[in-house]
């Protein structure tokens, strides 16, 4: 984990709601996709964690949604602005047990940090195939970006206004993978539990005081004892999760 001043880049609307905020400054404590960084808001109290959507040696790019304060004053930042960010919390994905074809389902704000995921597979050669749900048309944002990494994506919206009428749970009863990887609500984390056929990987969201396991805040139970979100996770293996 590394804390500093980073400057932004850029800060875009994706679609209602949704942002794209690239940042500048260190990025040597990311080392896989997943992670996750805590951003201080001048005024507030608590920092604002948020998923990493991708990264390079100097940029990192976040996506997120206004759903409070924090995040309202950070769609209102612009070019030139700075910001306190730590960087390189959490546990993130293991790549390593993908096998040949991994399956990514992203549930609105869930889905960025599955971007890097997808980006690193692909450059291992791993087959990619990727499920986006959005509850309709006007919420999508980055099926184009997941496609033009050579990934096979599919889109769900719960209104049928946009590509497959119904859940990510619909798109995915006729797939083949080896495992999967998913970011999401947490109902839909129940659903796909009843639907999947392999092992595979929960990124959970969770309210975070910390960020980094000092606090215990964001604690829960395991098969395996008591694990902490931030630290810990946000990674948890389907094998120790208790629904």
């Amino acid at each position: 984990m590394t804390q500093g001043i980073y400057k932004i880049k850029s800060n875009i609307n994706l679609a209602p709601s949704i942002f794209k905020m690239i940042i500048l400054g260190d990025t040597s404590a990311l080392t896989r996709p997943g992670q996750f960084v805590n951003i201080k808001i001048d005024g507030l109290y608590l920092r604002r964690p948020i998923s990493v959507c991708d990264y390079n040696d100097t940029e990192i790019t976040l996506i997120y949604k206004t759903v409070g304060e924090g995040t309202q004053i950070m769609s209102q930042m612009a070019e030139g602005d700075t910001l306190d960010v730590l960087v390189g919390l959490g546990n993130g994905f293991d790549t390593s047990k993908s096998g040949d074809t991994a399956l990514l389902i992203g549930g609105g704000v869930g889905i960025p940090p599955l971007y890097k995921l997808c980006k690193d597979l692909i450059s291992n050669g791993k087959n990619v195939k990727v499920i986006l749900g959005f509850n309709k048309q006007s919420e999508i944002f980055y099926e184009d970006e997941f496609k033009n990494l050579g990934a096979e994506v599919f889109v769900t919206t719960v209104d049928g206004s946009y590509g497959i009428n119904g859940f990510v749970t619909n798109a995915m009863e006729n797939l083949d993978y080896d495992y999967f990887y998913t970011c999401g609500p947490e109902p839909m984390f129940k659903a796909i539990e009843n639907t999947v056929k392999t092992s595979g990987q929960y990124s959970f969201e969770e309210r975070m005081g910390c960020g980094f396991g000092a606090c215990m805040g964001c604690s829960c139970k395991t098969k395996y004892g008591n694990k902490r979100i931030c630290k810990d996770g946000p990674v948890l293996q389907r094998e120790e999760i208790i629904w």
